[in-house]
């Protein structure tokens, strides 16, 4: 690998499964990009048939080709420079014998050698390990399942920067903003890859991140941390409740939900109520226990008498409570519709029940199918309700708004004439 830049590489991680889509994106951005990564998934979907492809469509880009190598170190990086590559990603904790068998190929056939640090228990020392076995370069990456979790690649990256002479990548859900960062840590080859290829305008996108990599961070004053609640809702806002459901792998949605007054969106925290069919006591004293931003969810058992209506919406509006989910019967739209307040239920009724007092507030409850539990996350919109376990809810958030990314990017591809099938590509994925 050539020596430090003074131009800090930008890398495009084409981790998609169609070559042809992935050349198209990199004709988008290639303007922007110094280094174009075949991405394993793609090298697991096409093969060495897609490293060629793309060397041949990108002669003047330098390709890297993200085998993961675990074994046969020699025999994989032979195949990827027989194929175009010029930079071949190995893994870091691979064994010492397969580092220096591929390091021996890649002498041989002229390309240098990138160790991903994924997963890596002390990537400090295996960096410096690296380094003495002939890497050329160490990559400091967060995988996409660790990002869901909150794991920061720029926690790590100072600490093997400071520790190694050879240069160091970077990779791990990076943005216009961490990649900036990521150059102002150190970094010689900052990598990037979902907030492009999963962009509507992927060249918008390329040029945002190749601005902030040559301009460095926009501010030196550290920016307040969030807290996780506080991170999580406003992901959950920027995304809609089919993108959750998608993100839970189908699960989560409530049946039977219907937004009283359309249009609106709830995203929160549940506090919860169980009340026998009708019952409005309960419901009504858990006003005066939730806080700001809270989501009452009430199961209520029947959808034939009403526990909630007007004056109880009311109420939620003084306490700033963000939203009302109920398992039941609601009254007095006209009303509710006028206050604009955002009331989820199953059905509509003119007739109320009693303030018997019977149920409890702060219990698990089933809403709709699905068990909630107080301080479990809600959501809310036109599409329906769905509910988050308290315990996965940032990870949730995080895998929603990549749905979220890709169908922006699917949608462009629509938009510019192609069919659903023919970018989804469902002729040669589907089963027969």
């Amino acid at each position: 690998m050539t020596p430090t830049p003074t131009r800090k590489r930008l890398q495009l991680a084409l981790d998609l499964l169609e070559t042809d889509r992935a050349i198209q994106i990199a004709k988008e951005t290639s303007e922007y990009i110094d280094v174009i990564e075949v991405g394993t998934p793609l090298i697991k979907s096409e093969g060495m048939a897609a490293v060629r492809a793309i060397k041949k469509a990108f002669p003047n880009h330098a390709i890297v080709a993200d085998m993961k190598t675990m074994d046969t170190g020699a025999i994989e990086v032979e195949m990827a420079a027989k194929s175009g590559a010029e930079i071949v990603a190995i893994m870091g904790g691979a064994d010492d014998s397969t580092i220096e068998d591929a390091v021996r190929s890649a002498r041989k056939y002229g390309v240098a050698m990138m160790a991903d640090l994924l997963s890596v228990c002390d990537p400090v020392t295996r960096a410096k390990e690296l380094e003495e076995l002939g890497i050329d370069c160490v990559c400091v990456h967060v995988g996409i399942d660790q990002q869901m979790k909150g794991v920061d690649a720029l926690d790590i990256l100072k600490n093997v920067v400071d520790a190694v002479n050879i240069e160091v990548a970077v990779a791990g859900g990076l943005d216009s903003e961490t990649a900036a960062q990521a150059e102002s840590i150190g970094a010689t080859t900052i990598i990037v890859g979902g907030a492009i290829t999963r962009s509507s305008d992927s060249a918008s996108a390329a040029a945002k991140v190749r601005d902030a990599i040559d301009q460095g961070p926009a501010s030196s004053e550290p920016a307040r941390e969030q807290s996780t609640d506080e991170r999580t809702l406003e992901l959950l806002r920027q995304v809609s409740t089919p993108n959750i459901s998608d993100a839970m792998h189908r699960k989560g949605a409530m049946s039977g939900m219907m937004s009283i007054c359309p249009g609106l969106k709830i995203a929160g925290r549940a506090i919860t109520v169980h009340t026998l069919p009708g019952d409005w006591a309960n419901p009504i004293e858990v006003i005066d226990l939730a806080c700001e931003g809270d989501v009452i969810v009430i199961d209520n058992g029947r959808a034939d008498i009403a526990p909630w209506g007007g004056l109880a919406t009311l109420s939620c509006m003084n306490r700033k409570v963000e939203g009302v989910v109920i398992d039941g019967a609601v009254r007095d739209v006209d009303e509710i519709r006028e206050f604009n307040y955002p009331v989820f239920a199953r059905a509509i009724v003119p007739n109320a029940g009693e303030p018997k007092g019977y149920g409890e507030i702060n219990v698990e409850i089933n809403c709709g199918g699905q068990i909630v539990r107080t301080g479990d996350y809600v959501v809310g919109d036109d599409s329906g309700v769905v509910v988050i376990p308290k315990e996965r809810a940032y990870e949730i958030a995080r895998r929603a708004k990549e749905v979220y990314k890709t169908e922006l990017r699917i949608r462009s591809e629509i938009a510019r004439g192609k069919s659903l099938s023919e970018v989804l590509e469902l002729a040669k994925w589907e089963k027969r």
